[in-house]
């Protein structure tokens, strides 16, 4: 049942997230909310622009971090591509040089085709990157299927590429391939996260996939990508109910840490700009650490200090005394929603994810009955996405789930 409540004690103080435990975390002095897309294509894989042009794309539009993640590659060693095969291309290769000047490209004729190089990972870190205001993170989409079903996998802050693993199952496609990011992690001694995909993509991944693979810690609850079905069908479930289904049955099981919620472009086309194209600026995470650099963003994503946006902003995010608050950054003439989503310890298959507390306004809370397995937060803003994915299209922010 709804239940509109008067807002408790706003906790002013920015205490550090932390979405799995039942006690608050002091955060470290100089802490702040750092905004960064994670899920990103470039001409090294299937995207139609060039890695710098795209990096710089998201710097001049307020991005502080950026994850390249190609299909099964990384960003090293030499690549050329044709210079000329379809317009795109073109357009591509005339506004790279516009932007860079001429002399950045590097180029040659081979069979009669002009061709380009792409610059590697660190060649566009050197031109774009600004320490402490702008950097790119090393990642890469491992992609791969079980059957006919895709089963994709986003590995951020890699140190080398990893090679799609085979399971047995979807879950288990996903299990082994997350073993393979955590074994490179503790090889390394990086700090390295890896989050499944789009699971609604070709349908490839269900709540029963989620749910059996255990070591499974984050998920895209948002992808800008409109051919994902984000939004489920009449038959099956979109992103956000996946997302309760399968923390209500990880905390009923009573396993210790449940989903947690990214938003991501997962952006290919930069020329066009077309509800039906995947293009950049939908989607991203709010992350909550204490420098901007690679390790400190994998920190605090370890630790659940983010929350996932399509345009909404929060100025203040935390759970302190079995209170869960938010405070959104208001913009002038736009209205928020926030509702905060539950399941109760003793609640059927209808009681998943249900909501049980909205709050009108900029500030809201909720303080924990202890009867819920998990509490989340939800904010639906008045304003249109700007760049929609589909129809309707609302700018949103999604808190991770806290236990009471």
């Amino acid at each position: 049942m709804v239940r509109r409540i008067s807002l408790v004690a706003f906790a002013g103080c920015c205490v550090a997230l932390a979405a799995w435990a039942s006690q608050a975390g002091g955060p470290a002095k100089g802490k702040t909310f750092l905004k960064g897309n994670l899920h990103t294509h470039s001409l090294w894989s299937d995207g139609d622009d060039f890695p710098e042009m795209i990096a710089d794309w998201y710097k001049s539009h307020g991005y502080d971090f950026l994850a390249l993640t190609e299909h099964n590659v990384i960003a090293t060693g030499t690549k050329w591509v044709d210079a000329a095969s379809n317009k795109t291309r073109e357009v591509a290769v005339e506004k790279v040089a516009k932007r860079f000047g001429p002399d950045w490209l590097e180029k040659r004729v081979e069979k009669n085709r002009p061709q380009v190089r792409l610059k590697t990972l660190e060649e566009v870190k050197a031109k774009v990157e600004e320490p402490g205001k702008f950097i790119l993170v090393q990642g890469e989409e491992i992609t791969h299927k079980f059957g006919k079903l895709p089963v994709h996998m986003n590995a951020i802050n890699l140190a080398s590429v990893i090679r799609p693993a085979d399971g047995a199952s979807v879950s288990e496609t996903i299990t082994v391939n997350v073993r393979q990011v955590n074994e490179q992690k503790a090889k390394t001694g990086r700090e390295i996260i890896a989050f499944l995909n789009h699971p609604n993509y070709n349908w490839g991944v269900s709540a029963d996939d989620m749910t059996q693979a255990e070591e499974l810690k984050y998920f895209e609850v948002y992808n800008g990508h409109p051919g994902t079905n984000q939004n489920g069908d009449k038959e099956r479930p979109g992103c956000e109910r996946l997302w309760d289904m399968v923390i209500s049955r990880r905390f009923k099981a009573n396993r210790p840490a449940p989903l947690l919620g990214m938003a991501t472009d997962d952006s290919h086309n930069y020329h066009v700009r077309s509800m039906k194209s995947p293009t950049p600026g939908r989607g991203w995470v709010m992350v909550r650490a204490e420098s901007l650099e690679p390790a400190a963003l994998a920190r605090a994503m370890r630790d659940g200090d983010f929350y996932a946006s399509t345009g909404v902003s929060l100025a203040g995010l935390a759970y302190a005394g079995k209170v869960l608050s938010l405070e959104v950054r208001p913009e002038p003439g736009i209205t928020y929603t926030t509702t905060f989503h539950a399941t109760m310890k003793d609640a059927g298959p209808d009681g998943i994810g249900v909501v049980v507390s909205t709050v009108e306004g900029a500030k809201a809370a909720y303080e924990f009955k202890g009867t819920e397995l998990y509490v989340r937060a939800k904010v639906t803003s008045s304003k249109p996405h700007p760049n929609p994915s589909y129809a309707g299209e609302v700018e949103c922010a999604w808190t991770q789930p806290q236990r009471p």
